[in-house]
């Protein structure tokens, strides 16, 4: 097969009767081109499937702007400083300080959300763009989507190819390690997590469904265990009476609870029961046993939003829609092969 010709600069400029130069001042940004002819470049640019070199977006910033680019998370997934979002929000502060901008957080707190309200930094024009990190609700997302252009989803998505979103590849992810606990001779695995509470959830428990359905396993909606409640803040977890050989979570932090849930019922991990979980932010020692888990490296989806925040508040070419994270298992000790 041919390998596919990498567009140029030149080959936009041939398109359009320019020059080089002038397609390369409209892709960055720079003064010399015309609004319409700049417009024209980007639209040919996107059409041919040009690539932009990797973006040293380092000094690229829109016209009188601010630096700054808001992070936006849900106040209930920022209750403590050892969360899985506290971590990736330091990894975004960290490569937009690389990328020469400052980060602003604002918390948006449960009243705000249902009353659609802008947050601050939007109405006081403190930032060039947002990254909205976590879940937010369907009616939320699509009024900010509505009233403020210059945004990302992380870790959460919409049905709408319209709206730029970056997200872990649950699906395929929680799938793997399924399949992993599968190899090591368990065929009654339970779920945890609360199927509602999440995209990522509701994702993370379709692959766990496919491993199981695949190998004939029995797998029932009905018999996931919940974690969380309505509003998304964490619940006691409830062991059923008959336990399984192993639970799949659909994060670390619930994990910890079902591996302490265990703990108070006599149990030992994983020599009774094995646990795994999602995200890999509990460190080494932060619980006992080490826990085996997906690794999603925080820096690789920092360093992807702020490509994609900056390069769509610049007007520069980006790849639109919904772009996904690969993650991979770590094997720790909380899990163990059982007799088959």
């Amino acid at each position: 097969m041919a390998k596919k010709k990498k567009i140029t600069l030149l080959d936009i400029a041939k398109n359009l009767n320019v020059s080089t130069v002038t397609v390369s001042k409209a892709l960055a940004n720079k003064d010399g081109v015309g609004d319409e002819l700049r417009k024209k470049i980007k639209e040919m640019a996107v059409t041919m499937g040009y690539i932009m070199p990797s973006v040293n977006t380092a000094g690229t910033r829109p016209k009188d702007g601010t630096g700054n680019i808001g992070i936006l998370i849900p106040s209930k997934f920022f209750s403590n400083n050892s969360s899985f979002y506290w971590n990736l929000y330091n990894a975004l502060s960290s490569e937009l300080l690389k990328q020469n901008y400052y980060c602003i957080m604002e918390q948006l707190n449960s009243e705000d959300e249902f009353n659609l309200i802008v947050p601050h930094m939007v109405q006081d024009k403190k930032v060039d763009g947002i990254i909205i990190l976590g879940q937010v609700s369907d009616n939320y997302a699509r009024f900010f989507s509505t009233c403020y252009k210059g945004f990302i989803f992380l870790d959460f998505y919409l049905s709408d190819e319209n709206i730029d979103t970056i997200t872990s590849d649950n699906f395929y992810s929680e799938y793997i390690m399924t399949d992993y606990l599968i190899s090591l001779g368990h065929k009654d695995i339970r779920f945890v997590g609360s199927f509602n509470a999440t995209t990522s959830i509701k994702d993370r428990f379709m692959g766990f469904m496919k491993a199981m359905l695949e190998n004939n396993y029995h797998v029932s909606f009905d018999e996931i265990i919940e974690d969380r409640d309505e509003n998304g803040i964490s619940i006691p977890i409830e062991l059923p009476e008959k336990l399984p050989t192993a639970f799949v979570c659909n994060c670390d932090e619930t994990a910890v609870h079902v591996i302490n849930a265990l703990k108070q019922r006599g149990l030992n991990v994983p020599d009774d029961v094995s646990v795994a979980g999602f995200d890999n932010y509990v460190s080494i020692n932060g619980t006992s046993p080490a826990l085996t888990t997906v690794n999603v490296d925080p820096a690789v989806t920092a360093q992807a939003a702020v490509e994609l925040i900056i390069k769509k508040i610049n007007g520069l070419p980006y790849n639109h829609g919904h772009t996904v994270i690969s993650g991979k298992i770590v094997i720790r000790d909380s899990v163990r092969k059982i007799s088959q």
